[in-house]
């Protein structure tokens, strides 16, 4: 008897797989492998969670109404050109299932975050990857890489797992060259960390014409990943597009509650800010005093060149941290194969981190 087959293409996907979250052997591991936030959710947060407990029978605010009006407060934003996700993840994916399909191409930069790839191949779209020049993408090429086909052009900004972005006149520069049919989905899942002058997250290029998104992740800064919240800003009329194809009660209650206890806990936002710009800085400089290139990152994580081959190779060196109890991210399906990227995680979990790579590059046994 003949069975179901999914679609062509559908095969073809290699599941995303997410960072490692324990080690065998090891009671408590210190896992950096993931880029969550060293210092966790806001007590805020944890409160209106716990709160909503009793409620677990009602459906949640399908309209997310109170969590859209306090980002539109916060941010100084129109509510209805935001939407909400389960992570950002799931915006990404709509967005590209709306403008994209079988016979279009969907492009990125050539070190980008695999959600990309995955969606445009999900929903039948040709993923397309630009050159990056020293781990950055290169908007010279982003722009030689368009072709009629072209429907929706990624950048995350800051990028995962590079750590690198793009100045904002280099993303307006962006923006300007694309064809007013192409979708710029600009990916700000680490903006919260950035503190440079030439810095933006691209809410002033989505007020400018009808062809850009911002999206933004409360699984970062915020430190609720395991709730999965995501928002976008966006065109009224794409807004419009993505409450067309989203399910009716996407984001969860406590999720959303959560997010606006965490968004109204700027202290806490600051701390862990603040936290990522000292430890960041740290194990940079002691990753490079070890003789290793790590790459100019501004995200709350570092990624460091081990090499692909040798007994010091980028696998090498994670196996050996695993045995370790360090839990680093591998990257090779990123086109990473040589280096390895560590989350900056609490004070003795970067010494920790520290502590093993010096072992590793010693030849130690573990």
């Amino acid at each position: 008897m003949a069975s179901p087959e999914p679609i062509d293409g559908i095969l073809d996907i290699a599941p995303y797989v997410g960072g490692d979250s324990k080690a065998d052997g090891v009671a408590r591991a210190v896992k950096l492998s993931s880029n969550e936030s060293a210092i966790g959710p806001s007590p805020r947060a944890v409160d209106a969670y716990r709160a909503l407990a009793g409620e677990l029978h009602r459906y949640p605010d399908g309209g997310f109404n109170a969590l859209r009006e306090t980002i539109a407060e916060i941010h100084g934003l129109a509510p209805e050109r935001l939407i909400c996700g389960n992570g950002s993840d799931e915006i990404i994916s709509y967005l590209t299932h709306a403008y994209a399909g079988p016979g279009d191409e969907v492009l990125f930069s050539a070190h980008g975050f695999l959600m990309y790839p995955l969606s445009a191949m999900a929903a039948g779209a040709r993923p397309v990857k630009a050159p990056e020049t020293d781990y950055r993408a290169s908007v010279d090429a982003l722009l030689d890489a368009v072709t009629d086909a072209t429907r929706i052009v990624f950048l995350a900004n800051p990028n995962n797992p590079t750590g690198t972005y793009l100045p904002a006149d280099e993303v307006a520069r962006l923006r300007a060259g694309l064809p007013g049919r192409v979708l710029l989905v600009l990916d700000g899942a680490y903006a919260e960390y950035v503190s440079r002058n030439d810095y933006s997250a691209g809410i002033e290029l989505v007020d400018a014409g009808d062809n850009v998104v911002m999206t933004r992740t409360f699984s970062k800064i915020y430190g609720l990943a395991a709730l999965r919240l995501g928002w976008a800003y966006c065109p009224r009329a794409i807004a419009d597009v993505y409450h067309r194809v989203r399910p009716p009660f996407n984001v969860n209650a406590a999720a959303q509650v959560a997010g606006v206890a965490a968004m109204r806990d700027v202290a806490h936002t600051d701390a862990a800010r603040t936290h990522n710009d000292i430890w960041q800085p740290w194990l940079t400089a002691e990753m490079s005093r070890l003789g290793l290139f790590v790459i100019p990152s501004v995200g709350n994580f570092i990624t460091v060149r081990f090499g692909a081959d040798g007994p010091r190779a980028a696998a090498e060196a994670l196996a050996f941290l695993k045995r370790r109890g360090v839990l680093a991210r591998g990257i090779a399906p990123y086109g990473l194969a040589d280096c390895v990227r560590f989350t900056i995680g609490l004070e003795d979990e970067n010494r920790a981190v520290v502590d093993a790579v010096t072992a590793f590059l010693s030849g130690a046994d573990v």
